[in-house]
């Protein structure tokens, strides 16, 4: 009966629950942080490509209209921009980096989408082995 109601011993149970809960707490704001981290990259360098790819005109393709001048933006030219500039950028962190889309719509920005696979720095089972991360960015070029 003595023993029941002797305390010792019962905290360590409640020490090693919550040491787990912050270890795998820990690991899931190092995954997310991770991932943040790596689709910021990711637009960025897709961000450089879309303006690279808005700049991407000779100026026989500038267009007067209303007074005012314009670029005319051909897909081919945008692509062919894209990719030198993906090719000349150091990406060997993305890992299966491809060039979704590189081109222009309606002939006055550039749209470029990017993808990539990210893998978190600690596995964990809570934390898938690795997912597609895509992002678009789009620029235009203005003449004043």
């Amino acid at each position: 009966m003595r023993r029941l109601r002797d305390d010792s011993g019962s905290i360590m149970p409640l020490t090693i629950f919550y040491g787990v809960l912050s270890l795998l707490l820990v690991l899931l704001v190092v995954a997310a942080t991770s991932l943040y981290l790596e689709r910021k990259r990711l637009f960025t360098l897709a961000d450089g490509a879309a303006l690279v790819g808005a700049e991407a005109y000779d100026l026989a393709d500038i267009a007067t209209e209303g007074g005012g001048r314009r670029v005319v933006l051909d897909t081919a030219d945008v692509a062919s921009a894209v990719d030198d500039y993906i090719a000349g950028y150091p990406t060997g962190r993305f890992e299966s980096l491809a060039v979704e889309q590189a081109g222009s719509g309606d002939g006055r920005s550039a749209t470029v989408s990017l993808s990539s696979y990210w893998r978190p720095p600690l596995l964990s089972l809570l934390v898938p082995s690795g997912i597609r991360i895509e992002v678009t960015a789009v620029a235009r070029s203005v003449l004043e």
